[in-house]
């Protein structure tokens, strides 16, 4: 603790009496100053001890020594020493008076006791009072760094910072959600500053703010002090660190928090180096199991991805909608935003998560029905929304993610095929998001209606529409008759009201006219989509 008058006045070498102020002797002194003018103020800067022989003063004038007892304590004074036995045998009861009055305390300063006497008692309990808290502030180091280097997460840290401030210590991920608090009730108190976290990370690292502790009138929280202060190396905020106390921190205090700060900052900012090699290693992983090797990409994932290929995954590609949008992914980047938020996530279930960025993309192998899942659900529909905007241009921070249905190693090929079919729907669509159940739930003739399988269509089927539209037969009506009654000649020419003979020779017309066999399967397929997905158009009805 710093000096106070109390100490001073109970140290035995000084000799000092109190003559007014007796309940405010419990004020940290900062220094002893002498000063003989009449207004020092201009000179002081608070928290001193004055100390005077009033060798210029009018101390028996009640009205000067009011104006002047009120000018120090308005400039933050913390008391007045008063020497007698140079210029006054005894302090004058003007001041005594005026002193009582303004509640300044006053302290009357024997003959035999030098002012530099105060001045040393001052300035070596001031000194002590730093070296017990370097000591303390090293000493909290070597334990906080102890518990960095535990491996068992943050909590032990947290909880030994918690200890050390008297008070409570949380941090917040990237996202501002709570990864850890101390002591565990304090995580409810942490969660209340959400919204103060995110203005806080939405500022260049580092940066820091004090808050109240988020509690409603009448509720202890309320009192509280809350200093947040962002973790992150250059100028990108990798986490929050939340400290609750119940009155401004001391310097020991700060060297514990100081070096939370630094230690939190080095585990959760990651060497580049370490994310290279772990997303090198990723992209092999993802590089094996999309080329059918999924026993060589098991061996390859080992401890780091060995989790996520033993159950079902699901693989997932996101892509930035505006299609101008180029150059490497920067903090604000939405595929950047994605990965983080599937990663903080992941990170906090205690599941896997692999997310290798392919160029303008990120694909993205997370646990089935886990918590990065439902984070990428969740993250797609803030950027964008559900509702569908098909003619409407993407602004360049939103996302566009396809999913696939859950898979294992051996089916991770056909995994990646639905997911760039959903993403394909998607971005068609003007969707944040599809997932590859919606393309098989119900009828396929869902999908057709869209603008570029319609546009397909018509190509496909323009020139027996010309033909027809000529007066030379009816060939759509009779290729879909045809089609619907799965090639039998019987059954569609009776559909029809024809002869079979005339529904072959329709038929022959068509192979001509498109140049193409209606013995493959594939045309015949690609024909009745067509024929779908114009029917109740001008161009398709029949």
């Amino acid at each position: 603790m710093p000096p106070t008058l109390a100490s001073l006045v109970h140290h035995s070498a000084l000799k000092l009496t109190v003559r007014a102020g007796e309940d405010r002797l419990d004020t940290p002194v900062r220094w002893a100053h002498v000063s003989e003018l009449p207004d020092p103020v201009p000179y002081m800067e608070g928290g001193e001890l004055l100390l005077v022989t009033a060798v210029k003063l009018e101390a028996e004038d009640p009205e000067v020594m009011r104006r002047y007892v009120r000018r120090l304590a308005g400039a933050g004074v913390v008391g007045l020493g008063f020497a007698i036995g140079v210029h006054y045998d005894d302090i004058p009861q003007a001041l005594v008076d005026a002193a009582t009055e303004e509640g300044l305390p006053l302290l009357e300063v024997p003959r035999r006791t030098p002012f530099i006497a105060i001045s040393k008692a001052v300035s070596a309990a001031n000194a002590a009072d730093q070296y017990r808290a370097v000591t303390a502030g090293f000493e909290a180091q070597r334990e906080l760094t102890k518990a960095a280097l535990s491996g068992d997460g943050p909590g032990d840290l947290l909880a030994r910072l918690a200890s050390h401030v008297n008070g409570w210590a949380a941090l917040y991920d990237v996202s501002g959600a709570v990864v850890a608090a101390a002591p565990d009730w304090a995580a409810r108190r942490a969660a209340r500053l959400t919204a103060d976290v995110e203005r806080l990370r939405e500022r260049p690292a580092p940066a820091s703010s004090v808050v109240g502790g988020g509690g409603a009138d009448g509720d202890a929280e309320a009192d509280d002090r809350v200093e947040l202060q962002s973790l992150g190396a250059g100028r990108r905020v990798r986490g929050v660190l939340a400290v609750g106390t119940g009155a401004p921190l001391g310097t020991a205090e700060r060297y514990a928090v100081h070096s939370a700060i630094a230690l939190l900052t080095l585990t959760t900012e990651r060497s580049r180096s370490l994310q290279a090699a772990e997303q090198r290693l990723g992209a092999a992983v993802l590089r094996m199991l999309l080329a059918g090797e999924p026993d060589h990409a098991r061996a390859v994932a080992g401890d780091l991805y060995g989790a996520l290929l033993d159950a079902p995954f699901r693989l997932l590609i996101a892509e930035r909608a505006a299609a101008e949008t180029e150059g490497a992914p920067t903090t604000s980047d939405p595929l950047h935003a994605l990965a983080e938020a599937m990663e903080s996530a992941a990170l906090r279930a205690g599941e896997p998560v692999l997310a290798v960025p392919d160029g303008d993309r990120l694909v993205v192998l997370a646990a089935d029905g886990g918590d990065a899942v439902r984070a990428c659900l969740a993250h797609a529909e803030a950027r964008r929304g559900d509702s569908a905007r098909p003619h409407e241009p993407a602004d360049e921070d939103e996302l566009v993610v396809g999913l696939s249905a859950p898979a294992g190693p051996i089916a991770a090929v056909g995994a990646y095929k639905q997911a760039e079919q959903a993403l394909s729907v998607a971005r068609r669509r003007g969707r944040a998001l599809v997932e590859h159940e919606e393309l098989a739930a119900g009828s396929v003739m869902q999908l057709l209606a869209d603008d570029a399988v319609r546009s397909f269509a018509d190509g496909t089927l323009r020139a027996l529409h010309e033909h027809d539209a000529k007066g030379r037969g009816d060939l759509i009506a009779s290729l879909r008759a045809w089609l619907s009654r799965h090639g039998q000649w019987d059954a569609a020419a009776a559909d029809l009201g024809v002869h079979r003979h005339t529904l072959r020779y329709r038929m022959r017309r068509v192979e001509e006219i498109l140049g193409r066999s209606l013995d493959d399967a594939d045309v015949r397929m690609e024909l009745w989509l067509a024929l779908k997905a114009t029917s109740g158009t001008g161009s398709g009805s029949a």
